[in-house]
């Protein structure tokens, strides 16, 4: 099964990041740029950084379309964090869509 999302529908997105031995620190510091600047960009509901207990980086994102969603994909804060994070992962980072399967409280049942 694959995610499909609404047309004008918010989109959940996370993209994994697996730093070479050593350049954890180094990731940190591109990905929280990053998110700074991304903040600004139109449709950006979230764009938040976690740490996993083994060392990979998630960003958990919330646009609030689709179409926003694929114009970040080519804004200069990408252009930027992609240049700069050259080099310094062990793997291509994983991005996945997500679409919502509501269930539970509104409020809590979705992002």
């Amino acid at each position: 099964m694959t995610a499909s999302t609404t047309p004008g529908a918010p989109v959940v997105v996370t993209a994994v990041f697996t730093p070479n031995p050593g350049a954890l620190d180094q990731v940190i510091d591109v990905l929280s740029r990053a998110v700074a600047a991304v903040h600004s960009e139109p449709g950006c509901l979230l764009y938040a950084l976690h740490r996993d207990p083994d060392g990979r980086l998630v960003l958990i994102e919330k646009w609030e379309s689709t179409a926003l969603l694929d114009a970040h994909g080519s804004a200069a804060a990408v252009g930027a964090l992609n240049r700069e994070i050259d080099g310094l992962l062990a793997e291509p980072a994983v991005v996945t869509r997500l679409a919502p399967l509501p269930a539970g409280t509104a409020a809590q049942g979705q992002l």
